[in-house]
């Protein structure tokens, strides 16, 4: 019988060949030659799945969210992750982490040109917005946070503090310790009470608000 060839696995291992790329020398350094060297595959393969390098680059923007759902997901091995981890998992504080904001980095300055990857941008920004908002509004509701809290302002705000502060930690002006205590900053002005500060953490996980958002 022939071999049974898993088509989307081969296009995943293209996409994690540009983001290799990507991470050490930004989009400039990646072209249908350069990926099937990565990938360990011949450039008539690579073209067998992708027409072109616009094609290749579109599909590797939809595949940028992985990282960052492994870190969440590992965040708490024992429980589903709070706020907090999430928030944190947003940050570039080793070195996979950090590969990946200079990936997203890079796909950002190319979206700024492309619409459709533009698009992807908007719909991760979107939900991630709207779990962040959902769990916020049921800690609110718990009394776990200040009654003024407005959950999709404050997802908002806490969403581009995060993304600030891993430019500074990549740019080397913030460590990784110094972003967390601002992170941990943050979320001590919405707690309603300092003995309530576990919501962060351990209140409303990521599953249950995403269900209900």
């Amino acid at each position: 019988m022939p071999k049974r060839v898993d088509h989307e696995h081969r296009r995943q291992q293209i996409a994690a060949a540009v983001r290799r790329i990507a991470a050490e020398r930004g989009l400039e350094g990646v072209s249908l030659n350069e990926v099937a060297a990565e990938a360990g595959i011949s450039k008539g393969f690579v073209q067998h799945y992708f027409a072109s390098r616009d094609d290749m680059l579109r599909h590797a923007a939809t595949t940028l969210r992985g990282g960052i759902e492994e870190r969440i997901a590992a965040a708490r091995p024992d429980g589903e992750p709070g706020v907090r981890d999430l928030l944190v998992a947003l940050l570039p504080l080793d070195d996979a982490a950090r590969d990946d904001a200079l990936v997203a980095n890079a796909f950002l300055v190319r979206a700024l040109k492309d619409p459709e990857i533009a698009g992807h941008f908007r719909t991760g920004h979107g939900q991630l917005r709207d779990v962040v908002a959902a769990m916020l509004a049921a800690s609110r509701d718990d009394g776990d946070l200040v009654a003024t809290v407005d959950p999709p302002a404050e997802a908002v705000l806490l969403l581009a503090l995060v993304s600030g502060l891993g430019d500074a930690v990549l740019l080397g002006y913030q460590t990784g310790e110094e972003a967390i205590a601002l992170v941990d900053l943050h979320l001590s002005r919405i707690t309603a009470a300092p003995g309530k500060a576990g919501w962060a953490s351990s209140g409303r996980t990521v599953a249950s608000a995403a269900e209900t958002s």
